[in-house]
């Protein structure tokens, strides 16, 4: 594909064993992205699936132009997502869930983007509406306490959609010592880290199926990534400039409210 054919935004999806809600979802996104005249792609991220997720993807990446289908071997959430940032073809990347998208945040990314590097969508910031059980919301604070005591994050929210620059934050992704489920967060924290213009703006978000995988089974491993990423960035500087909080209603254009189809469980996503 040429510059001049390049999307002006590649969504990215990381997808694993997810054959039940693949096609829906991958429709209902097209359907509504179209609808707003951005070019754009839509990368399915896929790594390790033991089900039709692979048959699915790739029969919807025929069918669908915008649909483009990258597989990783190993069934790595992380590396999954590193996969598609480093392959996205657009100026600007959007980073989704299968089970947590809103397909507004992609218009209201595209305007923020002229004005910052990064864009968060946070479940805890001001404005918020987290409306999933108890459970999850504790995790989410308690992961979000921690972040805040021991890397002096500024922000809220590290997991769930984003979006962002890829010139900027490629060099960052290479330079990741983590991976699975704590790569998010250690993207985030280096984009703060580098200084990157970074806002965070408020979600609301409903859990419609449970979590798709085991909290308890995933500890470990997020531990073991958790000191990784401590080794990894505390010769990093602190960030000089904290992560803005803004509401969509504040930028010209964007008064669209933000909203989930599902939720994936931070910190703990295979």
């Amino acid at each position: 594909m040429s510059a001049d054919n390049a999307p002006a935004i590649s969504i990215l999806i990381p997808i694993y064993n997810e054959e039940k809600i693949l096609e829906e979802s991958v429709r209902d996104l097209v359907g509504g992205v179209d609808r707003f005249g951005i070019p754009y792609e839509l990368v399915l991220c896929e790594n390790g699936s033991r089900d039709r997720t692979v048959e699915i993807g790739e029969r919807l990446s025929r069918e669908l132009p915008p649909v483009r289908l990258l597989r990783c071997p190993v069934p790595n959430y992380g590396a999954a997502l590193a996969m598609g940032i480093r392959e996205a073809r657009g100026e600007n990347i959007v980073c989704f869930e299968i089970d947590f998208y809103d397909v507004s945040f992609v218009e209201i990314a595209h305007v923020l983007l002229k004005k910052y590097d990064a864009v968060i969508g946070s479940k805890r910031a001001r404005g918020a509406r987290d409306r999933r059980p108890f459970i999850r919301r504790f995790i989410t604070w308690g992961f979000n306490l921690f972040l805040r005591i021991v890397f002096r994050f500024t922000g809220t929210d590290t997991h769930g959609i984003k979006a962002f620059r890829a010139a900027p934050v490629r060099p960052l992704v290479d330079a990741c010592k983590t991976d699975r489920d704590v790569f998010t967060t250690e993207l985030v924290i280096r984009m703060e880290r580098a200084d990157l213009r970074l806002c965070e703006i408020p979600l609301e978000i409903e859990e419609k199926r449970p979590a798709p995988v085991n909290i308890l089974r995933r500890v470990p491993s997020t531990l073991k990534n958790l000191w990784r990423l401590w080794k990894a960035t505390r010769g990093i500087k602190r960030p000089a400039h904290p992560m803005q909080p803004v509401s969509p209603s504040q930028e010209e254009g964007t008064s669209l409210t933000q909203s989930s189809t599902g939720s994936s469980e931070e910190g703990f996503r295979g």
